[in-house]
């Protein structure tokens, strides 16, 4: 009786709670949780333009910051200053006028109406007819102002949008967990260049998939296959996939984890592996699964992979060894 009890235990310890990582207020490494607001923030001190910072946030999780209430506005702009004292005395804020000229919106889509109060006084002017983004003061409120200069921004992750995957460990719902291989994955269908498809990897936590055996070989190809009728826009490479190797610094060919090769013939398309001199220096992989080099500037579907939890696999080992010996416990 002791010991199914035990085991029970440890079932409930890898299994439960699904939707707990809310209680653990827990979102990425580099976001912070301000409890004051029930959020997580990253402040990025790399300048972008608008459109490059409300990207920037989504592929991570989360959105271009706006304050929704003044006392969000004053903890942000506390942690703003704290942690970045010198940086710009304002940031590109989550509203724009860019669908329709002079209708202010949220990044998700709210009217601004309801933020007229947080406007600086005499704004918005559109001046020169050209000012359609918000700028965002310290103070919590609103310049409007151009949306092709470069500024810092503020990404925010409410509390209350948190999801988890535990097979993955992360935020991100969109990647798939293989059990078997211990690794989850992505497959992205929007055509990037070699590197711009290693920084999206990177802003979702991830990096571009490297393949170490033949059965990870064949699960790629086997998912590979269901996105062989995926279109995308403008010209790329149909029936390849950006991997995670490369030849980019001219000294030899490695993972983007900065170990060598797979070194066996039977994974490479015409069982020609690359050598140092290759003109093309970037990884990437045929829908079957064999690999090949691409010339890095050359636009292609890639995939994104992320460590599983390996602790996963434990809880199913002992959820059967539970269930196969319920009547003996």
């Amino acid at each position: 009786m002791f010991l199914k009890t035990f085991l029970l235990f440890l079932f409930a310890v890898f299994i439960s709670d699904s939707y707990g990582q809310r209680a653990n207020k827990f979102f990425r490494h580099d976001y912070t949780y301000i409890e004051a607001s029930q959020g997580f923030y990253k402040v990025h001190t790399a300048p972008k333009n608008f459109t490059e910072a409300r990207r920037g946030c989504a592929l991570e999780g989360a959105t271009l910051y706006y304050p929704e209430n003044k006392n969000e506005a004053r903890a942000v702009a506390s942690f703003w200053k704290t942690t970045q004292p010198t940086l710009n005395s304002w940031v590109y804020g989550g509203i724009s006028a860019l669908i329709a000229k002079g209708v202010f919106e949220t990044v998700d889509h709210k009217l601004v109406t309801a933020m007229d109060e947080n406007w600086h006084a005499g704004e918005p002017n559109d001046a020169l007819d050209i000012e359609d983004c918000g700028w965002l003061l310290q103070d919590g409120s609103y310049w409007d102002g151009r949306c092709d200069v470069k500024y810092p921004y503020i990404c925010k992750k409410t509390l209350r949008s948190l999801e988890w995957d535990y097979n993955c460990n992360m935020s991100n719902l969109d990647y798939r967990f293989n059990e078997d291989i211990g690794k989850c994955y992505k497959f992205h269908t929007t055509p990037l260049t070699w590197t711009e498809a290693y920084a999206v990897c990177s802003a979702e936590q991830s990096r571009l998939a490297v393949i170490t055996d033949k059965s990870e070989a064949d699960y790629l190809a086997q998912l590979g296959e269901s996105t062989a009728e995926r279109r995308g826009d403008g010209n790329y490479l149909r029936g390849l996939f950006h991997m995670g190797f490369h030849n980019r610094f001219n000294e030899g060919w490695q993972t983007v984890k900065g170990t060598a090769l797979v070194d066996d013939a039977e994974f490479w398309y015409g069982k020609y592996q690359p050598g140092p001199n290759d003109p093309d220096q970037c990884g990437s992989m045929f829908f079957n699964g064999l690999l090949t080099q691409i010339n890095c500037d050359l636009r292609s579907f890639f995939i994104c992979e992320h460590e599983g939890v390996t602790e996963r696999k434990n809880s199913r080992v002992i959820k059967k060894y539970i269930v196969a010996n319920s009547t003996r416990l």
